[in-house]
């Protein structure tokens, strides 16, 4: 593999597949040349590309504010991603994709295979499991990876909002309810391009994958181990997630079962403690 087309610049994920690209060339599309509000235009990129894959790095993520916008999250995590995926099966280029936890329901306690039953709670998760399905019927060699809890040194997350509050605050609620697996983004570029790379020699393993990081923890113990690789006195207090009412229902079970991944691509489940010694390093924010 020499060139990826890439769809996002400045997401989580598309800072990541830019920083740990290697010698693969890429051909990033941002919003200001492939707006996914216009399927016919980021369609036309992969028409008129020389990349030997596509990875779609581009999401609507504001889950609460889906809720009362769920047409444009469809169009830009289910419509525009079908259009590409159609036009990269048109001319046999793998596609990579990104969803969701947030396609299952989130009961019980046992990590979701890929096997389980889809159900989303929410506007979101409906876009992001229509965006799987529009990606399947295009036909084309696809590998589709859920994950979960992305973090990273870029944008807007977990991390940095903990940091940030865990400076200014002596004392914070945090939920301790919802259990997952919390990913770093870097991880996930690199499973990108493992992916891509084993698709063009094995189009085979076309399928759906679990790629969340290890082990799986609460919010409230992930904002403890921020804590403390920070060297920020902060103190955690476990609260329910019905004391922290949102627009949008968060599923409260979001462990994912990575075996498959494993087994098709060789990329054992990242350990999320030392991603987030990378990322505090990256900050600053390492004492």
């Amino acid at each position: 593999m020499k060139k990826a087309l890439v769809f996002g610049a400045t997401g989580q994920v598309a800072c990541a597949l830019q920083r740990c690209a290697g010698d693969v060339v890429l051909e990033v599309r941002g919003r200001d040349e492939a707006d996914f509000s216009d399927p016919a235009a980021c369609a036309a990129w992969v028409a008129q590309t020389d990349a030997d894959v596509v990875i779609n790095a581009v999401a609507y993520t504001a889950v609460d504010k889906a809720e009362g916008d769920e047409a444009a999250a469809l169009v830009v995590n289910a419509t525009t991603p079908g259009a590409i995926a159609i036009a990269a099966a048109a001319r046999g280029l793998p596609l990579v994709h990104i969803s969701t936890d947030y396609v299952f329901d989130g009961a019980g306690d046992a990590p979701f295979g890929l096997d389980h039953p889809v159900a989303p709670l929410g506007a979101y998760g409906r876009s992001k499991l229509a965006g799987e399905v529009a990606v399947r019927a295009a036909g084309g060699v696809h590998a589709i990876f859920r994950t979960s809890w992305v973090v990273s040194p870029d944008g807007a997350n977990f991390v940095k909002t903990m940091l940030r509050l865990g400076a200014e605050r002596e004392r914070l609620t945090i939920v301790a309810d919802q259990i997952g697996g919390p990913t770093p983004a870097d991880d996930i570029a690199v499973a990108c391009f493992v992916a891509a790379r084993q698709l063009l020699a094995g189009p085979s393993k076309s399928g759906t994958y679990h790629l969340s990081g290890g082990p799986d923890v609460s919010w409230a113990d992930f904002a403890r181990e921020i804590f403390r690789q920070a060297g920020l006195a902060c103190e955690v207090v476990d609260i329910p997630s019905s004391a922290y009412p949102t627009p949008a229902r968060r599923p409260l079970n979001s462990r994912l079962d990575n075996c498959a991944t494993e087994a098709a691509f060789g990329l054992a489940r990242p350990d999320w403690r030392f991603g987030l010694t990378e990322i505090l390093k990256a900050l600053g924010a390492k004492h």
